[in-house]
């Protein structure tokens, strides 16, 4: 147990912002944009996203975190912050990604609305890893201090390597009770020759990316430097649209702010700047390299998750979902195993993975977007077999969920229960259906899926026709406020039927 006797928190609230957007292309195939890698388990069995959250939330002071996510995202937010048993002051809800310092302002409005100018913010990616939780918040409690004073507070990361894929900053001299320093310069991302010179000459630290204001502060700042940045955030906030526990951003306002980082737009222009050190074991968890920092598998200096084999192989890096990957003579690669795909490269060209993304997305393949299995709010379901005129799925749902009601233009549906009972309305029918029972929904009928029992519904869906995309789904009533609308659904009806026609 850490001994170090704590400063008493400042009287400002303190209010995490967490910045949940992202794809985590490095991290492929593990990471999908539709479910990147802040929602994974990759250190344990909470996402970096839960851990995030509750990292925070033990914080002394602290409100409960208000979250900045991706629309696409809302769902799997929601549901991890209730498998954490924590909760979210606000979930802003981002239209399309919009960079650092646009997300920091719609952040800032929201804590003046909910908590006044005088509340602190603190503002972090939630998708990094910090084990060291005394270390943590002794650099918070420091940080709160100096935003109290009105400086604009970076962390800085303590480096532990000549690591050339972050920015740097330089400390300069202490500033107010000696635990928080000037910003004597920001540095670029330096080769390795310079990187290795910072580590040598002390003093200089990572640009970690997390920060602490007070929030009054920041938006004036913000209007001196960034007017329309400032007024457009506002107006985003302004004019979402609240429902269901989230606030979905005004996109045409949103759009009107710049596309710039936090660092550029304020951190490097603003007069009073101010470092906290932080010594806790910080990782950005940025490529697949972080399995370096996990202890050796073996004498051989190999890493290694899941079911992995190594035979006569040094230095690797390897991770499988579920099948067996068996390394035979194979020094300082990287290989991941997906139920879809498997990544193979070399240790130093790590940071070039995301390039096998920008080229799938390219191709329009679906592995760059999502995995077999896909989330949705009243559970998941997962492909198991695809061809022509034909998909196959494996469909659960949650005790109490339902699917929209809803139709296709191009596909029936068979749907065979396996475990647990299901409500099915089709047309003007409801039934019951319990295991090994099975339905028919024809082309064109509408209907809905409910898991009417205590325990998780699980089905088999064959689907059989001309098109079988998932955009094919017209929805007309939702509990989680995804219905269509007239003119979409003819929209809809109009892009399928042309879609199916090229194809």
């Amino acid at each position: 147990m850490d001994s170090t006797p704590r400063p008493e928190a400042p009287a400002h609230a303190v209010v995490p912002v967490l910045l949940a957007g992202g794809s985590g292309t490095r991290l492929w195939p593990l990471s999908r944009e539709h479910y990147p890698k802040q929602f994974l388990s990759l250190l344990g069995q909470l996402s970096l996203f839960q851990n995030s959250a509750l990292r925070v939330g033990a914080v002394e002071g602290s409100t409960p975190p208000i979250v900045v996510g991706s629309h696409a995202h809302r769902f799997v937010i929601a549901e991890q912050l209730r498998e954490a048993n924590a909760r979210a002051t606000s979930i802003l809800l981002e239209p399309h990604g919009r960079n650092t310092v646009t997300a920091a302002a719609v952040a800032a409005h929201c804590v003046a609305e909910e908590f006044g100018e005088d509340a602190l913010i603190f503002l972090m990616a939630a998708d990094h890893a910090i084990p060291d939780q005394p270390a943590f918040e002794r650099a918070v409690q420091a940080a709160a201090r100096a935003a109290a004073q009105d400086y604009i507070v970076t962390f800085g990361i303590k480096p532990t390597r000549a690591e050339t894929g972050y920015g740097y900053l330089k400390a300069g001299a202490p500033l107010g009770t000696g635990d928080f320093y000037a910003v004597e310069s920001f540095v670029e991302k330096p080769d390795a020759e310079r990187a290795q010179a910072f580590i040598d000459q002390g003093g200089h630290y990572w640009n970690g990316g997390m920060f602490m204001f007070r929030c009054g502060r920041f938006l004036d700042e913000l209007r001196r430097l960034e007017p329309e940045t400032h007024d457009n955030s506002l107006q985003a906030l302004l004019k979402g649209r609240r429902e269901n526990g989230f606030i979905n951003l005004d996109e045409e306002a949103f759009t009107g702010c710049r596309n710039q980082s936090i660092d550029y737009a304020v951190m490097e222009k603003t007069e009073r700047v101010a470092l906290v050190p932080l010594d806790a074991g910080w990782d950005d968890v940025g490529s697949w390299n972080f399995l370096e920092r996990v202890p050796a598998g073996d004498a051989h200096g190999n890493r290694s998750q899941g079911d992995v084999l190594m035979i006569d192989a040094a230095g690797n890096l390897a991770h499988s979902s579920g099948r067996l990957i068996a390394l035979v003579g194979v020094q300082d690669h990287i290989v991941v195993e997906t139920d879809d795909a498997v990544l193979v490269a070399p240790k130093h060209r790590a940071q070039d993975v995301g390039k096998a993304v920008q080229a799938l997305k390219r191709s329009k393949r679906v592995e760059a977007e999502s995995h077999r299995r896909v989330y949705r709010p009243w559970g998941f379901y997962e492909i198991i077999a695809l061809g022509e005129r034909f998909q196959v799925k494996r469909i659960s749902v949650k005790p109490g969920h339902k699917l929209s009601l809803q139709m296709h233009y191009h596909r029936a549906e068979h749907w065979v229960v396996v475990k647990g009972t299901a409500r099915v309305s089709c047309a003007d029918k409801t039934f019951i259906l319990t295991e090994n029972q099975s339905t028919y929904i024809p082309v064109g009928n509408t209907h809905r899926l409910e898991n009417a029992g205590k325990l998780p519904l699980e089905l088999i869906e064959v689907q059989s026709g001309s098109y079988l995309g998932e955009d094919d789904i017209v929805r007309f009533s939702d509990a989680y406020g995804r219905s269509d609308t007239a003119q979409k659904q003819n929209t809809i009806a109009e892009g399928v039927t042309a879609a199916a026609q090229a194809g």
